[in-house]
């Protein structure tokens, strides 16, 4: 988001929605609705079970202040339309990440709640749609402090939804989400389960590693997924636009809070992805977000699964 729309969205983190009713576990719990059930995704990294949740989208106006800044918005609509997309906004959905591995269940990013730029708030429902009760997360990874991505990390009442869970955040954010005076209120609700790590670190032992990806936010992290040799890459807010961000990495990014070390660190990592044929989760690419990058030009291109 823009500066002064994450600052305005972060100060609603004690006010976003509520998780999943408590009480009986999720599984003996009667059906979601078919709207809920058609917001989850099921597939599997080697021998770990993952589900993409859906909490809600983002649209972002083709204005020149927010993708391609300082690029000609007919040039950006161009590009749009013939990757079939309308040419007058872009739309990023909003979808974090479970995986279960062994007795641990493994939430990564938490949506954006009620934050007013977004029309999101349904991870508790995709949660519920897949058999999880918050109580059973035993491990957050946040990617950055941004707004649509620790949105689901305190409750209405200021209590925490995910009451066993331990959160993972890289030592530069966590400094960072502490300073920002509009999360007074929030961060010190999430400091007694916050464990900062240090940039790359190895998070779970052969299967979650930390990767990190400069330029977005002091601390930004993507996180590698391993389960034997297969391995999925959660991509963060690298790439925001699975047209514009990939086949244009070098237009700058509102978002972005050093545009010119994000855009070398965008390109840097498709160019990773691209020549080892990486699988990627791209939290904001249309739902469900995998998929792999190829090589096009002087850009790349999204190949969704």
């Amino acid at each position: 988001m823009r500066r002064s729309q994450i600052l305005a969205a972060a100060a609603v983190l004690l006010t976003l929605s509520a998780c999943s009713p408590k009480g009986a576990p999720a599984t003996s719990a009667p059906p979601p609705p078919a709207a809920a059930a058609q917001d989850i995704f099921r597939f599997k990294i080697g021998q770990l079970d993952a589900v993409a949740l859906k909490d809600g989208d983002i649209e972002a106006p083709n204005d020149g202040k927010t993708f391609g800044v300082g690029v000609p918005i007919a040039e950006v609509g161009d590009v749009l339309k013939a990757a079939g997309q309308p040419a007058d906004a872009l739309e990023l959905s909003i979808q974090p990440l479970l995986v279960r591995a062994g007795d641990r269940v493994l939430l990564f990013d938490t949506g954006a709640g009620n934050a007013s730029f977004a029309k999101a708030g349904r991870l508790p429902q995709s949660l519920h749609a897949a058999g999880v009760d918050p109580a059973q997360v035993t491990d957050i990874f946040i990617s950055h402090g941004h707004a649509d991505h620790v949105g689901g990390l305190v409750r209405p009442d200021g209590a925490l939804p995910f009451p066993k869970a331990a959160i993972h955040v890289s030592a530069p954010e966590w400094a960072a989400m502490r300073a920002d005076a509009s999360l007074a209120k929030a961060a010190p609700v999430i400091a007694p389960k916050v464990v900062a790590f240090q940039p790359g670190a190895v998070l779970i032992p052969g299967v979650v590693t930390a990767v990190e990806v400069r330029g977005h936010t002091p601390g930004h992290s993507a996180y590698e997924i391993a389960s034997g040799d297969q391995k999925l890459l959660f991509i963060g807010d690298t790439a925001h636009h699975f047209v514009i961000s990939v086949q244009r990495p070098d237009w700058t990014v509102a978002y972005d809070g050093d545009p010119k070390t994000a855009e070398a660190s965008r390109r840097a990592l498709l160019q990773r992805a691209a020549d080892q044929d990486l699988r990627l989760y791209a939290g904001h690419f249309p739902f469900p977000g995998l998929g792999h990058v190829k090589a096009r030009g002087d850009g790349f291109v999204w190949m969704p699964e």
